[in-house]
C-alpha cells in the first residue's frame, strides 16, 4: 500500500535490499528503483562486501526476465576498483560517498568513477 501511495503522489519508489533479493520478489513490478547495500549500513568508509553483487545479479535478472525498467543501484563502498564489478553484476546507478569527498576537489573522483563505471551509468552524488 506504502508503494501505491508514493506512486499515486507522482513520485518514484524505491525499495532497498540489505543484503537479501528474495524479500522483493512479490513487488519487483512495482518499484522504479532498487537499492542494494553493498556495504553494513551506518558508517562510511566501509569496505565494498562482494558477496552482495549476487543479489544485484538476482534482481538484474529477475527484471530481464520481467522486462522491467526498474535502476538496479549499488551503495556503499563504491569506488573505482569496485564499480566496474557492480556494473558488471547489473547495477545501472550508483551511491559514491567517501571515494568523493575524501579529495578537496570532486570532479577528477567522480570522472574515475564514471569511466570506471562505463557509458550509461548514473552516479549519485
Amino acid at each position: 500500500r506504502c508503494i501505491q501511495q508514493i506512486k499515486e503522489a507522482g513520485a518514484k519508489a524505491c525499495i532497498t535490499l540489505n543484503p537479501a533479493a528474495s524479500t522483493i520478489e512479490l513487488i519487483l513490478d512495482e518499484v522504479d528503483r532498487v537499492s542494494a547495500m553493498t556495504v553494513n549500513p551506518g558508517l562510511g568508509g566501509q569496505s565494498f562486501i562482494e558477496g552482495a553483487l549476487r543479489t544485484v545479479e538476482q534482481v538484474a535478472d529477475w527484471v530481464s526476465q520481467r522486462g522491467l525498467s526498474v535502476d538496479i543501484e549499488v551503495d556503499g563502498g563504491v569506488k573505482a576498483s569496485t564499480i566496474a564489478q557492480a556494473r558488471n553484476a547489473g547495477a545501472n546507478a550508483f551511491v559514491a560517498g567517501t571515494a568523493i569527498f575524501k579529495h578537496d576537489e570532486y570532479k577528477t573522483p567522480i570522472e574515475e568513477l564514471r569511466t570506471a563505471a562505463g557509458r550509461g551509468a548514473s552516479l549519485a552524488e
